[in-house]
């Protein structure tokens, strides 16, 4: 091919041409960027759904807590002071005495942190805490429940509000307290699903508590909410209305949590 010079002019037409093939190629490089990215929220979507499946059918077989051991419920109270009377009798057999349970209104999740500090009374927003239930979709075959602690199909871990969760520092800790026995790659924590959550524990979404839970799930406490002072913080409280304060070393004692820096 002759290149253009003198004797070959670049002229409008063949600007044009090239345009029109350049405008080809952009509009076929979008095409396939958004073949691939439909591709991927699919693969997505079908996973969420396996996932869930497969939690069913393990929560089929899980075994649930021994009513003895004082942290299980063997019924669901209704009512927001049934669930207060209930745990507050769970907190008291188990030497925890530094506790506070505060009913909030209904639309206490569309508030502001600030607001959620000032009506519980709370040291400040650092304080107010969550408890979410997490699933370890990369577990062994073997691994379907919460019998072993340091290698659970499930685990709730608690964070504040204020910090933004790291699935990876919790992954290393498990690593870690298995003595590097099981592949890191066997180690992937993510939100499990909500009705799962559900029945592991008998709370709904914003009423989780590590209090009381149906199942003996272990416990990450972030270590960001050890170093708080004072030392009282605030989760859900088993009903979304219902908030409970406790004494951090008394909650530490009772439920005995892993304690893992990470947020």
């Amino acid at each position: 091919m002759k290149m253009n010079g003198p004797d070959h002019p670049i002229t409008n037409q063949t600007l044009l041409e090239l345009g029109t093939q350049i405008q080809k190629r952009n509009s076929r490089e979008t095409e396939e960027h958004n073949t691939m990215e439909a591709a991927v929220a699919e693969l997505e979507r079908v996973q969420n759904q396996i996932l869930e499946r497969i939690s069913k059918l393990e929560l089929t077989y899980l075994p649930q807590n021994d009513v003895s051991a004082a942290v299980s419920v063997t019924t669901s109270p209704q009512s927001t002071s049934d669930i207060e009377a209930h745990l507050s009798n769970i907190l008291r057999s188990n030497s925890v005495n530094h506790f506070l349970f505060k009913k909030v209104p209904a639309d206490y999740y569309d508030w502001s942190l600030e607001s959620r500090r000032d009506i519980l009374a709370a040291a400040s927003i650092d304080h107010l805490c969550k408890s979410i239930v997490l699933v370890n979709t990369q577990a062994p075959a073997n691994v379907t429940d919460c019998s072993d602690r340091n290698n659970s199909k499930y685990y709730v871990v608690v964070v504040q509000y204020t910090a933004r969760f790291n699935a990876e520092t919790v992954k290393n800790f498990l690593y870690s307290l298995n003595n590097g026995k099981i592949p890191k790659k066997k180690f992937n924590l993510r939100l499990a699903p909500e009705e799962t959550s559900i029945n592991l524990t008998g709370y709904e979404h914003n009423a989780v508590t590590c209090i009381g839970m149906k199942t003996d799930l272990p416990v990450i406490l972030d270590e960001a909410i050890v170093k708080l002072n004072p030392d009282f913080f605030w989760l859900g409280g088993g009903d979304v209305d219902l908030k409970l304060g406790i004494k951090t070393p008394e909650f530490i004692k009772f439920v005995k949590p892993f304690i893992v820096s990470c947020s």
